[in-house]
């Protein structure tokens, strides 16, 4: 066993606190109950106060059965060279068309990779179409994954979907395991995660709606509680409240109904709605209640980081201040897992500098720098 090993071990030891009652300690509370219940008074209202409460504790001391435990939710940061992943996914149709010689594989939009870095971490790109073993091999090296946005279908073989589903389940595994490994779905990123957890079947479970402008997030009253908003500052939450600041482009939702059909509201927690062009109510912030999985069906990465004119993305310094929030938050999530590479030649070989973005923006892209990857060179028909 290595040092990571004993690290590993330690950290999953504390996540779980044994509380036995051994018989000795049943004998004692036993005593002072008999005592009690002999026990006579003027002040009538605190004799029966007294009485029922340790009648109540001796109930609950033989039911319980000897122990109790008590699982604390709470990690530590303790890796000060975080290292996420980001999915790619399937070119455009616009995109394939601006470089048909090419016909790369898959790309990510550098305002996530971006996003990230501002907030103090670097990224690995993650590919699809591989078999599980890659995503389970990489996993164990990096400290989260981030599932972008895009315009992809959760139907193709071998794509995004597919990468998604092997990362997700990997993650539960993970997290099962006493492995804390966080996970944040933007936009259709996390509509693949309510998917997923969904089952995935033919019939996906999301709806149409048509939402493609800057909005504000109506919070739910208890969001402070949540782990997302728990540290969320007050001027941060009073600008998303009440400003047009989360930049939305999608034609999906996901909607409360959404995760009562498929009996998800005990494991998905809803923090905020928005609402689309004709008045949909759609879930705009979630996150796991027992897993570091979160998800925003906005684009945080897009206010500092993407600029063609023609979308009218929020710009202000308030949109870009608490915006920044969100992968802040994250990042620091994604400090609370202590997965390495082996050393700092593997690190290089797998870190995103291996690549270098193409100006798309000049292109019409949506998208001001794209990364791409594994071009398979003209397909002939």
């Amino acid at each position: 066993m290595n040092i990571d090993d004993v690290t590993q071990f330690m950290r999953v030891r504390q996540k779980s606190i044994v509380v036995c009652l051994v018989s000795d300690c049943f004998n004692l509370i036993t005593a002072i109950l008999l005592r009690w219940l002999s026990f006579s008074g003027d002040d009538w209202l605190t004799v029966i106060t007294m009485k029922s409460a340790l009648l109540l504790l001796w109930l609950y001391v033989f039911h319980c059965e000897g122990a109790v435990i008590v699982e604390s939710n709470e990690y530590s940061v303790v890796n000060d060279r975080p290292i996420i992943g980001v999915l790619s996914q399937e070119q455009s149709f616009y995109l394939h068309g601006k470089f048909p010689e090419e016909n790369y594989t898959s790309y990510i939009a550098s305002s996530y990779v971006k996003d990230i870095e501002a907030s103090g971490a670097r990224v690995v790109p993650i590919l699809i179409g591989k078999d599980r073993s890659y995503y389970k091999e990489l996993m164990k090296k990096i400290n989260g994954v981030l599932i972008p946005g895009g315009a992809t279908f959760f139907n193709q073989s071998n794509g995004y979907a597919d990468a998604g589903q092997h990362i997700y389940e990997l993650a539960i595994e993970m997290n099962d395991a006493g492995d804390y490994f966080p996970i944040f779905g933007t936009c259709l990123g996390f509509e693949l995660l309510v998917i997923l957890a969904s089952g995935r079947g033919k019939k996906e479970n999301r709806i149409t709606c048509h939402s493609f402008g800057n909005l504000p997030l109506d919070f739910t009253s208890d969001f402070r509680s949540s782990k997302m908003f728990r540290e969320v500052p007050e001027d941060v939450a009073d600008i998303l409240a009440n400003q047009d600041v989360t930049i939305n482009a999608h034609q999906f939702c996901i909607v409360d109904e959404n995760l009562k059909a498929y009996n998800l509201t005990d494991d998905w927690r809803v923090t905020s709605h928005s609402n689309d062009e004709y008045g949909v109510q759609f879930i705009a912030t979630i996150e796991h209640t027992r897993y570091p999985f979160y998800g925003v069906q906005f684009h945080p990465e897009k206010n500092a980081f993407e600029w063609k004119r023609s979308k009218n993305y929020a710009h202000s310094l308030d949109s870009i201040k608490a915006n920044r929030y969100f992968m802040n938050f994250f990042v620091k999530e994604c400090r609370k897992s202590s997965h390495t590479f082996v050393n700092q030649a593997e690190e290089n070989r797998y870190v995103i500098y291996n690549y270098e973005p193409k100006f798309t923006g000049v292109l019409g892209s949506a998208f001001h720098q794209c990364y791409f990857f594994e071009p398979r060179g003209i397909v002939t028909k």
